[in-house]
């Protein structure tokens, strides 16, 4: 009889166990709107490695190609533009919409004009789903948007990728608004 007890106990810890775990699981649940309404970045260079107004050496801006002071004031311009215009993707999804192509068109452009500039493509997800699956799902859409630059006659060896799922959202809350805001791909300048 002792032995029954100790197996119900066992069993009881085995099932609160599996409970706990399913409970705490990342539901999916289905997206309404692929673009927010307003994107408000949390500012200039927000997910990047190099912040507008920071310093450039004067090796760099030579790198670059940009000598004039006026030069190098629309360069910081158009990079800060660059950053900060991200695309966005529908729920569980990392196909471009004819939004995101047209952000990507701009891309193109900005990355012909500065050929000595290099990007990193950062994948992003909203909370929802597992950070495995968002992880891949960032990593598919960095890549779409990497596809269509390459496509568009950008060297590849001018873009890197990566992706990071859901843990830098750019909107902290847990609603549709902020998901959105959530689901996108980040272009970050390098030199």
């Amino acid at each position: 009889m002792n032995h029954r007890v100790t197996a119900a106990v066992v069993w009881c810890c085995v099932l609160l166990t599996l409970t706990a775990m399913t409970a705490c699981s990342k539901k999916a649940v289905p997206g309404q709107a692929a673009y927010p309404s307003a994107v408000t970045p949390t500012g200039p260079g927000a997910g990047g490695r190099y912040t507008p107004g920071g310093p450039i050496d004067e090796a760099t801006w030579q790198k670059l190609g940009l000598r004039t002071e006026e030069e190098r004031q629309r360069f910081l311009k158009d990079m800060d533009e660059f950053q900060n215009d991200d695309i966005y993707f529908e729920f569980d999804s990392f196909v471009l919409m004819d939004e995101a192509k047209k952000i990507l068109d701009d891309k193109v452009t900005f990355l012909r004009r500065y050929p000595a500039v290099k990007v990193t493509i950062e994948g992003h997800c909203d909370e929802r789903g597992t950070n495995d699956y968002n992880l891949a799902l960032g990593e598919r859409r960095a890549n779409a948007a990497w596809q269509y630059l390459v496509n568009s006659g950008i060297e590849p060896s001018r873009l890197n990728m990566i992706s990071y799922g859901e843990e830098r959202p750019i909107a902290l809350g847990h609603d549709e608004a902020s998901w959105a805001k959530n689901r996108r791909a980040h272009f970050v300048v390098e030199f």
